[in-house]
């Protein structure tokens, strides 16, 4: 039998429109999520303090809800990130430590964030990048997605995508997505691949309101300010080149820090004038202006709609991103630029309006708090704490850490760097001291210009904080070790069988 007959056979069709009928009520999501994730955005928003920043729309969303001044992710990398984020484990325990992988490779029966909603009852949608994307070329794809998670997936490809890569400069010429690159795009905002996101997620969020019965949960992920930088010339002008910022003093900044803590230098860096460096923080500006754009489009459309006071509205990124502090551009490193992202949650008749939580607090907390805010029952082994309770009062202390990890080297000779976040301290070990420590006093060297862990004043501190380290690392460790990479293909299951 053909596919096409058998997928219009009367049985299987007349299987399909029962199923479609049943009722799903039991155990139903109390209510919606929409969920906004950036692409390696870092806090340059106005929301947090930033006086150049042109982001008004992200700044009234803060205004709705919860403000976290210290959230930070559990890996500075797209995949590591993403999979630890949506399945509620730290990377030890996901067992992904690099990019091009997803969980089932690893942990398969693990229940994700957004499977729990739709195992449950609530239609998931997602649109654009929440898994791991090899960006930009994997843009229009599924990329390295978990099919059990979503029931519709929207994938979208702009002309920056289908168009624009002649045109894009980058130090390495051809190289766009792990390379610095640019462009001031001449094509309509409405053409690109982000602008094409909000308008899914419009389309997605009109069928929500229309069917009522069913709550959602739709996940938006924006590819914006991820390399390459490409926005419509408008956002370009919005930030005048020669108003952008050099980080100074560089070399002094590195001569106290261990090899490791600058292993995520690129070679083709070294090549930058300052001139290039002011396009480049431009033009990740612009980025970040146009994906502005985008979350207002989108919340704008959940207001319209009368969906707000029944939907939980996140709105974060996979983790930081240098802009040359240390001298560093992108990823990847322990220090506060990388790991610390913006996150905003706004949950009607729950969170407080317009306050600040500054306690350190992780991306590892949204799968027990949207689970615990909207009545789903989430796996028993989840790793991060339920917000809940600061979302009321932003004054209380949580867990009152949060913790990054990295690797250096290869699979076959990997070093691990682990860093604790406090309200007043970091405190960083390369393959637990031996390659190297560091400590920053957060309340007077919020830059991080000053390494502290080998001055005789701070060993206190640094002893007691390297127990509170370890102590953090060993709850992220599984019994039966971190986790193998299962190469090749899995069946996608929604439910076991």
């Amino acid at each position: 039998m053909s596919l096409h007959r058998l997928f219009t056979h009367p049985w299987l069709c007349g299987l399909g429109l029962m199923l479609a009928s049943v009722n799903l009520s039991w155990g139903t999501p109390t209510k919606n999520v929409l969920f906004l994730i950036a692409d390696d955005l870092n806090t340059l928003l106005g929301c947090y303090g930033d006086p150049q920043a042109r982001t008004p729309n992200i700044d009234r969303l803060a205004a709705r809800g919860v403000r976290f001044d210290r959230a930070y992710c559990t890996f500075p990398l797209c995949g590591p990130s993403r999979n630890s984020m949506l399945t509620g484990l730290y990377p030890n325990s996901t067992g992904i430590l690099a990019n091009s992988q997803v969980f089932r490779q690893t942990i398969p029966a693990q229940i994700s964030l957004p499977q729990a909603f739709r195992q449950q009852g609530a239609f998931v949608a997602r649109v654009g990048k929440l898994y791991h994307f090899s960006v930009p070329n994997s843009i229009g794809t599924d990329g390295h997605d978990d099919p059990a998670s979503w029931e519709l997936e929207l994938n979208p490809a702009g002309v920056d995508r289908m168009e624009e890569h002649p045109h894009i400069f980058s130090l390495t010429p051809g190289q766009f997505g792990g390379t610095l690159s640019w462009y001031a795009s001449p094509a309509p905002a409405e053409r690109h691949t982000d602008a094409l996101h909000a308008s899914d997620a419009e389309w997605v969020l009109e069928r929500c309101a229309r069917v009522g019965h069913r709550p959602f949960f739709l996940a938006v992920g924006f590819f914006r300010p991820h390399t390459p930088y490409v926005a419509p010339k408008s956002y370009f002008d919005l930030y005048p080149r020669d108003a952008m910022r050099v980080v100074p003093d560089v070399a002094a900044d590195q001569a106290d820090l261990p090899a490791a803590a600058l292993g995520s230098a690129k070679k083709e860096q070294d090549r930058m004038t300052d001139d290039l460096r002011r396009e480049a923080l431009q033009a990740y500006r612009a980025s970040i202006s146009f994906m502005d754009a985008q979350v207002g489009r989108v919340v704008a459309a959940l207001d319209r709609l009368g969906l707000a006071e029944t939907t939980i509205v996140v709105f974060t990124s996979d983790h930081g991103y240098h802009t040359g502090e240390h001298g560093l551009w992108q990823k990847l490193s322990l220090f506060e630029e990388s790991t610390r992202v913006p996150l905003l949650i706004i949950d009607p008749g729950v969170s407080a309006k317009g306050e600040v939580a500054r306690t350190p607090v992780s991306l590892i907390d949204l799968y027990p708090t949207l689970a615990a805010s909207a009545g789903v029952t989430a796996p028993s082994n989840l790793q991060g704490q339920d917000l809940g309770p600061i979302l009321r009062n932003p004054t209380l202390p949580g867990r009152g850490w949060a913790l990054t990890q990295v690797t250096r080297g290869t699979a076959k000779e990997r070093t691990f760097g682990y860093t604790l976040r406090t309200p007043l301290w970091r405190y960083t070990e390369w393959d637990e001291g031996r390659k190297g420590r560091e400590l920053y006093d957060s309340t007077k060297d919020p830059r991080e210009l000053t390494n502290l862990a080998e001055q005789g004043s701070h060993a206190t501190t640094a002893a007691a904080l390297s127990r509170e380290l370890r102590q953090a690392v060993a709850s992220t460790l599984p019994a039966q070790g971190i986790p193998t990479v299962k190469e090749g293909l899995w069946m996608p299951l929604l439910t076991p069988p």
